[in-house]
């Protein structure tokens, strides 16, 4: 199978080589072109534009920053609509709200082409190694014309109905990472303030009710202050700000959420925007220092 990949960022440079590394031929795009040269060295092809991508390949999949750079993609000129037509597929895999998928949806299938959402969960780590869960919606047929390469991608993939379902799933799952790290940032800073070692309260973590591979994974890199970037902090905190949206729209109350969202807007402030999601936990550092 030839499918077209736009956006070589941290999540879809790792994704596309996997397919190269899995024997599909793969035709790619950035906006910086330099970004695709080790997918090339790998064998894949460069389209110079986003049409240019979908004209030659059946099934395109996009994984971009944010809403504004998914319709960009699609809308802007020589852009995926510009060749979008009857036989072809459009399957974007970044995180954006329901709204924005609504949009690309509608402006796909209007010429002619099949759409399908299909945000992850997973970040650098998962998908260097096929590990992510996609949680995908929209044209049925598209999904199963896909899963051979999502069976590449992730470890399980899920069908959620109607466009907009998938982004709802994914900006849940988000909110729920981002409202814990906070409060893991905050064990781990109660711990250190009040005489504990942090490294016994994360092996106490790793063999309790509340373990997981969230603490376990960045726990020691956080008490070494190693923020190397897996899912950038500016991109949880657009996915908390866009679930808080979601729950206005729904009238349910999110405290927890809304104070996570000012923890990593401070984060953004300082500068951290570009460090891992972790680097939050810098916010605390700040307040111990000025106390």
């Amino acid at each position: 199978m030839e499918v077209g990949f736009l956006g070589l960022g941290i999540m879809g440079k790792a994704m596309s080589m996997n397919l190269l590394k899995n024997g599909f031929k793969v035709t790619v795009w950035n906006r910086t072109l330099s970004k695709c040269n080790e997918l090339v060295a790998h064998g894949a092809s460069i389209g110079k534009t986003p049409a240019e991508v979908i004209n030659k390949c059946t099934i395109t999949i996009a994984m971009l920053s944010d809403p504004a750079a998914a319709l960009s993609v699609v809308l802007d000129k020589d852009g995926v609509l510009e060749q979008i037509c009857g036989g072809k597929g459009y399957i974007d895999m970044s995180t954006v709200d329901p709204e924005t998928s609504c949009k690309i949806n509608e402006a796909i299938t209007s010429k002619g082409g099949r759409f399908l959402e299909a945000p992850v969960s997973g970040s650098k780590q998962p998908a260097e190694t096929g590990q992510l869960v996609i949680l995908a919606a929209g044209d049925k047929a598209l999904y199963e014309a896909a899963i051979p390469a999502f069976d590449i991608l992730g470890k399980k993939s899920f069908f959620l109905g109607q466009v907009g379902n998938g982004a709802k799933m994914k900006l849940v799952v988000n909110m729920i990472m981002g409202s814990m790290m906070n409060a893991f940032s905050e064990g781990l800073t109660l711990a250190d303030r009040s005489g504990l070692n942090p490294d016994d309260l994360l092996d106490v973590l790793d063999l309790g009710a509340i373990a997981n591979p969230m603490f376990k994974g960045k726990g020691p890199a956080m008490l070494q202050n190693n923020y190397s970037p897996a899912f950038p902090l500016k991109h949880q905190q657009k996915d908390m700000r866009l679930a808080l949206a979601l729950g206005d729209e729904n009238s349910v109350p999110m405290p927890v959420a809304a104070a996570s969202n000012e923890a990593f807007k401070k984060a953004r402030s300082m500068g951290l925007g570009d460090m891992d999601f972790s680097a939050v936990f810098e916010t605390l550092k700040v307040l111990k220092h000025s106390s």
